[in-house]
């Protein structure tokens, strides 16, 4: 199962990234896939540890994404990377092992702290939908605008159904944000 998370980790001169990425939980161990033309794969490379944030905020999801973002953060206890100041729960790791043989990475990773800061309210039907848009604004250079655009239509009415500010405002700034985005990149 592919949990939705957003991961921090930092470059060698220190530099914080944060990037929505889905993750697996395998037992003891963490498995992140970032593609590898991503920060979060060279960052993990080189440092080799960081912090998987669980939020229920759909605007950092989006934000993240398709922006440099530094949201609100603190330092991780026990990792050279950043806890999310609205973070429900999170784990600090390090990478165990890694396969770059293929276009997204495979790094595989030990917990060496979590803690809860909140509950995790969950995702309703709008959230849902802000993420599904934050992965297909992802892969507009895959997909093509107006093709996340007809995905990004199809997502509207569970959110003009279920939505409240954040996620109509995290939604409004995907769709823009696709609206925006040259083909010819």
């Amino acid at each position: 199962m592919i949990l939705e998370t957003i991961v921090s980790t930092v470059d060698a001169q220190g530099r914080l990234n944060f990037a929505p990425m889905g993750i697996t939980i395998e037992e003891e161990r963490i498995l992140l896939r970032p593609f590898r033309s991503a920060l979060t794969c060279k960052n993990l490379e080189e440092i080799g540890e960081g912090v998987i944030n669980f939020t229920d905020n759909v605007l950092l999801f989006a934000r993240c994404a398709v922006e440099s973002c530094v949201p609100p953060h603190r330092d991780a206890r026990e990792v050279r990377g950043k806890v999310l100041e609205d973070v429900c729960y999170w784990k600090e790791f390090v990478v165990t092992s890694k396969d770059l043989s293929e276009e997204r990475g495979r790094f595989w990773g030990r917990v060496v702290f979590e803690e809860r800061a909140r509950d995790f309210i969950g995702f309703n039907r709008a959230r849902h939908a802000v993420i599904e848009a934050t992965i297909l604004a992802t892969r507009l250079h895959l997909l093509g605008r107006g093709r996340v655009l007809e995905e990004i239509a199809r997502l509207r009415p569970l959110v003009d159904k279920t939505a409240g500010p954040a996620e109509r405002e995290a939604f409004e700034f995907l769709t823009e944000y696709a609206r925006r985005w040259n083909d010819a990149r």
